[in-house]
């Protein structure tokens, strides 16, 4: 599996009228994301429950060892 070596804020995306967003060119080519594939979307919560923020995994990424990809990077975004 593959690890990640830092989290950083790559775009800010917007949300249309119909509920969608839409993933720049430019990060759909690094991640070699291709019409059709799958996403797996994580969120993360606050002590009440609710989402503070998303972070969006290939869905052929996903395996038992997700959780310590995810861990590391969810710290660095709530801390």
């Amino acid at each position: 599996m593959k690890s990640c070596r830092m989290t950083k804020i790559e775009a800010v995306l917007t949300v249309d009228t119909k509920g969608q967003i839409l993933l720049p060119k430019d990060l759909r080519e690094r991640g070699n994301i291709k019409a059709g594939d799958k996403l797996v979307a994580i969120a993360g919560c606050d002590d009440r429950g609710d989402i503070c923020c998303l972070i969006l995994v290939k869905a052929e990424l996903m395996d038992e060892g997700i959780r310590n990809f995810i861990t590391p990077m969810l710290r660095q975004v709530v801390d």
